[in-house]
């Protein structure tokens, strides 16, 4: 795999644990991550929240659990894409790119700016969230979605927008990851689907964020 991305004009490099893992990143802050799961020291899906408790760039898994509550779980934990093993350097190669692309692309659907809807203020630029004066503790991806909405206040967002504006990739077979992101975005924010205060559903269409009544 290192010799076929090196190949294909990526500078890459490889370490062997999860402590070398995060003190690579934390030292060198790279384009992205490719995590294995299968890990000698660290579970994988602990490596993957220790390294979003540090960094922001996007995290490819690289695993052989294809189940679907595995993969809501690396999606939860903050991952942004996985591929299930084997695969060809190719494919990971294409992986890459996308990957990067959509963090590109995501970063600029909002300009730099403080949105503020009831008691929720985005600062853009800072990239900081606090809700009634709280700060809010929110993955890059929580982040993108929320300041999405949060720059839209009370415009309904389709489900379609939301995939090719934050995510940047089509727009069929993944409302699973909205639906996951929002989950988490809700019970950040104390409320559920159930009981919504700003972020409401519009059956059949999409989302929108509101201040409380």
């Amino acid at each position: 795999m290192l010799r076929s991305l090196a190949d294909r004009g990526h500078a890459v490099h490889a370490v062997g644990t999860a402590l070398d893992a995060l003190r690579r990143v934390a030292a060198e802050t790279p384009d992205l991550v490719v995590l294995d799961l299968g890990l000698p020291d660290l579970d994988g899906s602990d490596a993957l929240r220790m390294l979003r408790g540090i960094t922001d760039v996007p995290i490819i898994i690289a695993t052989a659990r294809d189940d679907e509550q595995s993969v809501v779980r690396l999606l939860r934990a903050g991952a942004d894409d996985y591929m299930v093993k084997p695969f060809t350097g190719a494919h990971l190669d294409a992986r890459i790119t996308t990957v990067l692309r959509r963090a590109g692309r995501a970063s600029r659907t909002v300009q730099p700016a403080v949105h503020e809807v009831g008691g929720l203020r985005m600062d853009v630029g800072e990239r900081s969230a606090h809700l009634d004066g709280e700060p809010l503790a929110l993955t890059r991806k929580e982040f993108d979605l929320l300041a999405y909405l949060a720059a839209r206040p009370g415009r309904v967002v389709s489900r379609r927008e939301l995939l090719e504006e934050v995510w940047r990739q089509p727009s069929v077979g993944e409302d699973q990851t909205i639906d996951v992101h929002l989950y988490w975005l809700r019970r950040k924010m104390g409320e559920s689907a159930a009981k919504p205060r700003y972020l409401r559903t519009v059956r059949g269409v999409g989302f929108r964020l509101v201040a409380p009544d």
